[in-house]
């Protein structure tokens, strides 16, 4: 494509993890990333390459997921989510896009990540939730779960609760090896937001190997009826984190394991 003066942007974006295998892009299956890339390419005649604030896995829904990028300066930013929508509705919906400072990067600029995890907690199942919640027919104590929050709580080690990434010598900032990101795949976590400041991370530098320690800024238990909603928020979420938390906080719900 045409080469052409290119301007920081900035998306946010919602989508229906349900119809996707995932954020990050692959040939051979439909993506969150390959739909808006094609769909940007094709407004913009130039080569896009997106960067995500977190790379969620299938299944796994967003509210408020930020994407950095550079488009063309001659495009017309304000009429852009409304022609993306009409390309990639209705499982993505593009609700901002806005210039920003050339040091903007999504994933380096997030400084905490937010995810909620629903289970709903009913003797049957509701078919209109069954791509948003994970149903769970035992009775649970959410009194247990919320006082054991207090153990995930400021900065820990949860390599208990992750998926060990393989590390490398050197790697790019979209390496597979990133574990700042989400890997659930029941479809009951929606990646809630993200939040953003000026970049100060740099890509391509020597990697050290990956660590596990995260900083939980929020984390909570709240039953609505049958609905019970689990909320993390923390600087980066390593693979399988909050799948691996839910599942330890229901066993104590349920009665398998203590508090303690």
């Amino acid at each position: 494509m045409a080469n052409t003066s290119l301007r920081r942007a900035r998306l946010l974006v919602a989508y229906d993890g349900s119809t996707f295998h995932g954020f990050a892009k692959n040939p051979e299956v439909p993506t969150v990333e390959g739909a808006l890339t094609e769909a940007l390419e094709k407004i913009t005649q130039t080569d896009i390459h997106l960067v995500a604030a977190g790379r969620t896995d299938a299944g796994v829904h967003a509210r408020g997921q930020v994407l950095s990028l550079d488009l063309p300066t001659r495009t017309k930013i304000d009429s852009l989510p409304k022609k993306l929508n009409a390309l990639c509705g209705p499982h993505i919906a593009v609700r901002e896009a806005a210039w920003t400072d050339a040091s903007f990067h999504a994933r380096f600029s997030a400084i905490w990540r937010h995810y909620r995890y629903t289970v709903l907690n009913a003797a049957t199942p509701d078919p209109f939730l069954a791509t948003t919640a994970w149903h769970l027919h035992q009775p649970l104590d959410v009194r247990p779960m919320q006082l054991a929050c207090d153990a995930v709580m400021g900065e820990r080690d949860f390599s208990a609760f992750c998926r060990k990434p393989v590390s490398t010598g050197t790697s790019s900032n979209e390496s597979s090896n990133d574990v700042d990101e989400c890997d659930e795949s029941d479809g009951a976590a929606t990646d809630v937001g993200a939040s953003r400041v000026n970049a100060t991370g740099v890509a391509g530098r020597a990697r050290k190997p990956a660590s596990m320690k995260r900083y939980v800024m929020k984390a909570t238990w709240k039953r609505t009826g049958d609905l019970v909603e689990f909320e993390v928020r923390a600087n980066a979420f390593c693979h399988q984190m909050v799948r691996s938390l839910v599942g330890t906080f229901v066993d104590i719900g349920l009665g398998r394991r203590s508090a303690s």
